[in-house]
């Protein structure tokens, strides 16, 4: 009887490594130097991908604005006069907006400070205002000759003549 499943012979071939070019034997020699397992090749082969793939969106991108700016050219003169001081009024509403904002930040910010400070939560420098007060506060609070000092120095500024 014949067989159902042709039988295969193994045969073993020896195939001829491809001659190396100055550029596969540089990229080999580099790789084997640097790279010590297949975790490394694979990380080193998605880098050179990756930097290949940016770089030719990186020049499309290029390419597509100066083009952009050749077709649009004659109309971004023509609209110009439009353009200028509408750009420069919403630049100014613009800034004016940021401005109001972050002053708004830092009265909030100094606002907050402050009640956390009365209310005895000592916030980041609080202890600096309280070293800055003792030489004026302490003194004057125990009737001492600083708040006096201090008191008479006030009475003659507000009269001098008196």
């Amino acid at each position: 009887m014949a067989e159902p499943y042709p039988r295969l012979v193994a045969q073993t071939h020896i195939i001829a490594p491809p001659t190396p070019t100055a550029t596969t034997s540089l990229l080999r020699t580099l790789l084997q130097e640097r790279v010590s397992n297949s975790k490394q090749l694979f990380g080193v082969f998605t880098l050179l991908i990756t930097v290949t793939i940016s770089l030719i969106l990186t020049g499309l991108t290029v390419v597509v604005a100066i083009l952009g700016l050749i077709v649009f050219a004659p109309v971004i003169i023509v609209l110009s006069p439009i353009w200028v001081p509408a750009c420069a009024a919403l630049f100014l509403v613009t800034a004016g907006f940021l401005c109001t904002c972050g002053f708004g930040l830092v009265v909030f910010a100094v606002l907050t400070w402050m009640y956390r400070y009365f209310r005895g939560l000592h916030p980041p420098g609080s202890d600096r205002v309280s070293y800055a007060r003792y030489p004026v506060y302490e003194p004057a609070s125990h009737g001492g000759a600083g708040g006096y000092l201090l008191h008479s120095k006030v009475v003659e500024s507000a009269a001098p003549g008196a």
